[in-house]
């Protein structure tokens, strides 16, 4: 096979976004070959390179392994950047799941630090098989049996139909000097038992077991595929985008028989980015059919599902404590508070200002940020009279679960702005007049 030229063909495939894109390298042949595959087919992708590697602090070398990397990326011209997580001196345990997590975790970060759209990782084919046997033994459902997508999201995967043979003979080709993580080899670890035992036991008696493997994959990816699409399609289901998932009209799923609902719940998450088992999928359904507005259910996975103003919102669910106060300060500025990023600036005040939009313009004076509080009360613009604030989240169809983290602006004690859901009476500038302008975006 002509590795370069079959990336070629698979980067093209993918339309991937233009820029800056993460190259994760752990210093394994696969790895390796990778990063030496997208440097010598940049011209064609045109992407600005940066090695990612990921020193978990587990195994006595993995400093020098660090090293290697690095030396590597500088004789390719690429920028690196290292991540020392120190796994064994954090956790009493350190199990390939936390290290998994762990290191994911540090490349997202670094890929929202660098502005990067795409963390390519360099799984292949055999790993493929061995990620769908693994599902199949852990009962996993059809939809598990995709295995590996070959995009989804930041992540991205070309080499899924290249073998680690073939990626291997790549990197003697050119050079590349490979580590070989002794993890990769410990029988005590699911994944190495299957790799080293298992899977050589069933190509010996099932020489095609790979391809059907893979042409599971294609059926399971064929089958989610289809229900995307129908998502769009049901009567009445009304799908909609939400800043972090999906919401569907709850009377249309209360409708459906049982499995029909929990297919489609799971199908909603999917589209989210995230995997659904049937018990947690069940849950939501009988959420949407209880009636019961202003409840939600955890989903497990980091889901949630609530069901508000006669919609069930299935969304990412975190457990964090509301932040605490921000003052605004100075005549300029931008600060992070909770998931929302706040941007402030002296200007001229327009004709106008809406009610429910997400700018606002005051009289400058001395603001703060806060979490709501039940109780709190403001006099709606261009109104007479306070109103609760919990009225004006409800009138918003704001879902009960994001009020606490949803920012009140307050001045000398006064309630006078809610992003997106009502802005006050108080401090109203003349047109014209210098204002402080404060914009508020979620997300």
């Amino acid at each position: 096979m002509d590795l370069p030229a079959h990336l070629r063909i698979v980067l093209a495939s993918l339309r991937l976004p233009p820029g800056r894109a993460l190259v994760a390298v752990s210093g394994g042949a696969d790895s390796l070959a990778l990063l030496d595959l997208l440097v010598v087919t940049q011209q064609d992708h045109g992407l600005e390179l940066v090695v990612a590697h990921v020193d978990h602090g587990i195994h006595p070398d993995s400093g020098s392994v660090a090293a290697r990397v690095s030396e590597v990326a500088r004789d390719l011209g690429v920028r690196c950047l290292i991540g020392r997580l120190n796994l064994a001196a954090r956790f009493p345990r350190v199990s390939e799941t936390l290290a998994r997590t762990e290191r994911f975790r540090w490349l997202r970060q670094v890929a929202a630090a660098e502005g990067a759209r795409i963390i390519f990782l360099a799984h292949h084919a055999d790993d493929q098989a061995e990620t769908i046997l693994l599902r199949s033994l852990k009962g996993t459902g059809v939809i598990g049996l995709r295995g590996m997508a070959r995009r989804r999201g930041l992540l991205v995967r070309p080499l899924l139909g290249v073998s680690r043979r073939a990626l291997a003979a790549y990197a003697a080709e050119r050079g590349l000097a490979p580590w070989d993580d002794p993890a990769n080899a410990d029988r005590r670890h699911l994944r190495s038992w299957l790799r080293h035992e298992v899977l050589p036991l069933l190509r010996e008696r099932l020489p095609q077991v790979d391809r059907h493997l893979r042409r599971t994959a294609r059926d399971a990816s064929r089958d989610a595929e289809a229900w995307d699409q129908a998502l769009g399609l049901l009567p009445g289901l009304d799908l909609r985008d939400e800043p972090d998932g999906h919401s569907v009209a709850a009377a249309a799923l209360a409708g459906y028989d049982r499995a029909l609902a929990g297919t489609v719940v799971r199908a909603v998450v999917r589209r989210a980015g995230g995997v659904l088992g049937p018990r947690h999928a069940g849950r939501a359904a009988a959420l949407a059919a209880s009636g019961q507005s202003g409840q939600w259910v955890q989903l497990g996975g980091g889901w949630m599902a609530e069901l508000a103003f006669g919609r069930l919102h299935i969304r990412r669910w975190t457990a964090l404590p509301s932040p605490g106060p921000l003052v605004l300060e100075g005549a300029m500025g931008e600060a992070e508070w909770g998931a929302w990023r706040l941007r402030w600036t002296r200007e001229p005040m327009p004709e106008s200002q809406g009610r429910s939009a997400l700018t606002a313009w005051f009289v400058p004076a001395s603001m703060r940020v806060r979490p709501w509080r039940r109780g709190d009360r403001l006099e709606p613009l261009g109104g007479t009279g306070t109103r609760l604030a919990v009225r004006c989240f409800q009138d918003a169809r704001v879902p009960a679960s994001r009020r606490a983290h949803w920012p009140v602006f307050e001045a000398e004690g006064r309630v006078v702005w809610i992003p997106g859901v009502c802005r006050a009476n108080d401090l109203l500038p003349s047109a014209g007049t210098e204002a402080l302008r404060v914009d508020a975006h979620f997300g």
